[in-house]
C-alpha cells in the first residue's frame, strides 16, 4: 500500500477520533457568528460544508451557523422530499467527504422517531416547513461532565432510577431555526405534533453513522441501523443502505 493511501487512512481516523472527541465540549449553539459567511441556496451551503469539512479542524460552531444562514427554499428541496405513508424517511442529499453527510428528513402527520442516541457524533437538525417537536432525555447509566453528576445527585436524591428514561426538555423547532445535540447533552425524541401538515427537516450528522441506540421507557438501549429511504432524490429498494 502506497503510503500516501496509508497517511490518507491515518488523517482520517485521526479526524474521526477529533470530531467524536469534541462532543465533549459543545453545548446550545443557537446564534449565527457575527462575521460568518452568507448562504444565498442549498448549493451554497452544500459547497461552503464541503470547504469546511476539508480543513484539518472543523469549527462546529461555523457548522451550525452555516446551517442557520440557509433560509428554506422548497424549490432547492423538494426533489429531496419523499414521504411515506406509515413512517418518517431518512432521504441523503449528500455524503459529504466521510466526516459528515446531509440528509432531509419527512414528517407526515404525526410521525415521530424512537428515543436515540447519535452514536457519539454532532447532530444538526434545521426546519425546512412546519414545524417539529423535540424532547430530550438524560442519557441512561452514562458518565458525564459536572454538570451531569450535579444532575445525577437531584435525581438520586429524588430517588429516580439511573436507568429509567428521565425528561430533561421539550421544545418546538420553527422554520429556519437550527436544534443541535451530542450524546452528552443526552437523547431525544423527535415528533411532528400537526395531524393536518407534514414537516420536513435538513439534518447534518459528523461523522456520519449507520448504527445508533433506540431507548425503551424503562432506560433499555437496543442497537439499531439507521437506512436511507432515497438517494440524491432517487427511490430505489437498493438504496436501503
Amino acid at each position: 500500500m502506497a503510503l500516501s493511501k496509508i497517511d490518507g487512512e491515518i488523517d482520517n481516523i485521526d479526524q474521526e477520533k477529533y470530531l467524536r472527541q469534541a462532543t465533549h465540549y459543545y453545548c446550545a449553539l443557537e446564534k449565527p457568528l457575527k462575521f460568518g459567511p452568507a448562504v444565498d441556496s442549498l448549493p451554497d451551503l452544500i459547497s461552503a460544508l464541503h470547504r469546511e469539512f476539508d480543513a484539518n479542524y472543523v469549527n462546529i460552531e461555523m457548522v451550525n451557523h452555516l446551517m442557520l444562514a440557509y433560509k428554506s427554499n422548497p424549490k432547492e428541496w423538494r426533489k429531496y422530499a419523499k414521504f411515506d405513508r406509515y413512517t418518517y424517511t431518512r432521504n441523503l442529499v449528500d455524503a459529504g467527504n466521510g466526516k459528515f453527510n446531509l440528509l432531509i428528513l419527512c414528517w407526515g402527520e404525526g410521525h415521530s422517531s424512537s428515543v436515540h442516541d447519535h452514536a457519539d457524533s454532532h447532530c444538526f437538525m434545521k426546519m425546512l416547513k412546519g414545524e417539529l417537536r423535540e424532547k430530550r432525555y438524560r442519557y441512561p447509566n452514562r458518565g458525564g461532565d459536572e454538570e451531569q453528576q450535579q444532575q445525577q445527585q437531584q435525581q438520586d436524591h429524588q430517588h429516580i432510577n439511573d436507568h429509567e428514561l428521565v425528561e430533561i426538555g421539550d421544545k418546538p423547532i420553527p422554520v429556519n431555526d437550527v436544534a443541535y445535540i451530542n450524546d452528552n447533552l443526552g437523547l431525544h425524541r423527535v415528533e411532528n405534533p400537526s395531524h393536518t401538515d407534514t414537516s420536513v427537516s435538513l439534518h447534518l450528522y459528523c461523522p456520519p453513522f449507520d448504527m445508533c441506540n433506540i431507548f425503551q421507557s424503562n432506560g433499555k438501549k437496543i442497537p439499531a441501523k439507521v437506512t436511507f429511504w432515497s438517494k440524491y432524490g432517487v427511490r430505489n429498494k437498493a438504496n436501503e443502505q
